[in-house]
């Protein structure tokens, strides 16, 4: 029958996928600077026309949307790799470092995004990063250098406060306040 036909994912060409990498990698840089990023100066920035903009993200919104999604996903498999090359402590100051810069583009692109947007995003990322941080707790936790009382969500709501600190605060805050996380994690006798 024809819904037994089973559905192929469509493939971009070698060069819309750049494109699309160049705009999501332009806005991210527009969103450091100022959250209330053109789409224009997006575009100029990523060497690319308006309509190829537009073709790959209709709205504001979607390129938004984009950014946050990705910045998730990379934090998301840091933390496996941070493990590999370093002792958990480390692994977790290092994922506490892009967690700092992620929180700096989740500010931007929540202030940006409407309400309806915000929720489906925030429990898009949820989940994933609240695997990732278990991971680093739990490396954590098995070399006894992580309090065995603390889980994910704790931290979660613990960083927070990232999302909530201004412009002006950010730099001087940001990651000092990880640091007293951080230091609030570590197991002592």
């Amino acid at each position: 029958m024809w819904y037994d036909v089973p559905v192929t994912p469509v493939r971009r060409r070698a060069d819309a996928t750049e494109n699309r990498a160049r705009i999501i990698e332009a806005a991210r840089a527009e969103l450091a600077r100022d959250a209330d990023i053109r789409l224009n100066a997006v575009a100029q920035r990523a060497g690319v026309g308006q309509g190829t903009l537009y073709r790959h993200f209709p709205t504001r919104a979607d390129l938004l949307a984009e950014v946050y999604r990705a910045d998730v996903d990379e934090l998301v498999a840091a933390a496996p790799q941070l493990l590999a090359r370093h002792d958990p402590l480390t692994a977790l100051r290092a994922w506490f470092g892009r967690v700092a810069a992620y929180a700096e583009v989740k500010r931007g692109v929540f202030a940006a995004l409407e309400v309806a947007t915000w929720q489906d995003l925030s429990a898009h990322s949820l989940g994933p990063i609240g695997d990732a941080v278990t991971l680093l707790l739990d490396a954590g936790k098995a070399a006894g250098v992580i309090r065995p009382d603390v889980d994910a969500r704790d931290v979660i709501i613990l960083i927070g406060y990232l999302s909530r600190l201004d412009a002006a605060e950010f730099d001087a805050r940001g990651r000092h306040l990880l640091e007293v996380v951080l230091d609030g994690l570590r197991y002592r006798d």
